[in-house]
């Protein structure tokens, strides 16, 4: 795909541009379903917001979802009446996104642009959000400064990601995660896959909260979701239902700018 901009990414960004924008036409399915969906869900497992309160009360509060993908989680909020403002380093998840708005008779802004270098002002946002997205594509060390800068004072970040354990136990493959630890936990930070050459960010939680608290954060909550009951063969991703039934596959962070 030609570009038509002239985005400054880092290598990595650049690299995860490239293969989001090849894997647009992949994803267009599930955005659909999530946006007809009509309360808010978490991750691979779909948990209901409604059975986990992660969420404060958004109404009236300006929103940033930080690689918005399909923009369903910016939708989501619309309908809870924030103002949601979407974010992707990928044109053509920001195009399915369009695409979904005028299916649905919903608009917000959409922006082109990398959470690592977010084009607002400081202060613009009552909540920093990222299901995916920033929360493991960008540079933790870049992206959450960045959300920290966007925030008024008081406001929230709220940030879904893989879970320490799940990449810890998760193969170099597109296998599910196992039983056993295949890399350190100290010193765990940029993920280079070979299979699929895509490159991910994952923290230990002491760095993470480290990290949160040298930028100014307070932090609220750690939530670690566990897969609603069901078929525990089934795998999304590469987590099988029971391992998640057993063990957390992905955490939501939540914290507060001071």
């Amino acid at each position: 795909m030609s570009h038509d901009d002239d985005l400054e990414l880092s290598k990595h960004a650049a690299k995860t541009r490239e293969q989001w924008n090849a894997a647009a036409p992949d994803w267009v399915a599930s955005g659909r379903a999530a946006w007809a969906r009509p309360e808010p869900d978490w991750g691979m497992w779909t948990v209901r917001e409604s059975d986990v309160r992660i969420l404060p009360d958004v109404a009236g509060l300006d929103v940033v979802d930080l690689g918005c993908g399909t923009g369903y989680w910016s939708a989501w909020f619309h309908r809870l009446g924030a103002r949601p403002v979407g974010l992707d380093v990928s044109e053509a998840q920001l195009a399915t996104a369009r695409e979904l708005q005028r299916e649905h008779g919903i608009e917000f802004p959409l922006v082109h642009a990398s959470a690592e270098a977010p084009p607002f002002p400081d202060a613009s946002f009552d909540i920093a959000f990222s299901e995916y997205g920033a929360a493991i594509w960008c540079d933790p060390y870049a992206w959450i400064p960045q959300a920290h800068r966007l925030l008024r004072a008081g406001g929230r970040l709220i940030f879904l990601c893989n879970s320490v354990i799940a990449m810890l136990t998760a193969p170099p493959n597109d296998e599910p995660c196992g039983e056993s630890l295949l890399r350190p936990q100290f010193g765990m930070h940029r993920l280079d896959w070979p299979d699929d050459h895509s490159t991910d960010f994952h923290l230990p939680h002491s760095a993470m909260l480290a990290l949160l608290r040298a930028t100014g954060f307070e932090i609220e909550a750690l939530h670690e979701l566990r897969a609603p009951a069901g078929d525990d063969d089934e795998v999304r991703f590469f987590v099988r239902r029971g391992w998640a039934r057993r063990w957390p596959g992905e955490e939501v962070w939540v914290a507060r700018k001071a």
